[in-house]
């Protein structure tokens, strides 16, 4: 049985996804490294199409790091997806998905135009916390509730990367 229950900001946010995709050239998800298959948005996957993704698994300083391991290999095995497990507590890596997006996209990086990222995923699951380690400065809002991003924010990070902050959202369907 599905629940339909899906908010209307978090349509709004969809929407925006989708509006702003053709223009991306990669896609940033974080997902929580305690619960990974649980913090996957499906609907992401929908969306993205092949269109590069490197998946984030953060706050891994709570999680097992075998469990961590095991996930990063399942990901990677994805066409089109690299994965990366990430903590705050060691901001270096974090500030290596920069490399990452550049081994990704080598191509960009001559044409003296920046990667166009999008950061994606659930609620408080840290996309502005990272955006804000990744910038150097607090840049991003951030907070311990939901929905503390209304709406998409671009940020020049420097090192050729342009990210795009978008809201948390869920699946509608559960």
């Amino acid at each position: 049985m599905d629940i339909q229950w899906f908010p209307g900001h978090m349509r709004k946010a969809q929407l925006q996804i989708a509006k702003s995709l053709p223009k991306v050239d990669l896609l940033i998800e974080l997902l929580d490294a305690r619960i990974p298959f649980s913090s996957e948005n499906p609907m992401l996957a929908a969306l993205r199409g092949d269109k590069p993704c490197v998946k984030v698994l953060c706050k891994s300083d709570l999680a097992d790091p075998a469990r961590s391991a095991e996930w990063q290999g399942h990901f990677e095995r994805q066409s089109g997806v690299r994965a990366r497990i990430v903590t705050t507590k060691q901001t270096g890596t974090i500030a290596r998905l920069v490399d990452v997006c550049h081994k990704i996209l080598p191509h960009r990086r001559g044409l003296g135009k920046p990667i166009r990222t999008m950061v994606v995923g659930i609620p408080n699951v840290g996309k502005s916390t990272l955006i804000n380690v990744l910038a150097g400065r607090k840049t991003a809002k951030t907070g311990n509730e939901p929905a503390i991003t209304k709406t998409q924010q671009q940020i020049d990070i420097g090192n050729g990367i342009l990210l795009l902050d978008t809201p948390g959202i869920l699946w509608p369907k559960l």
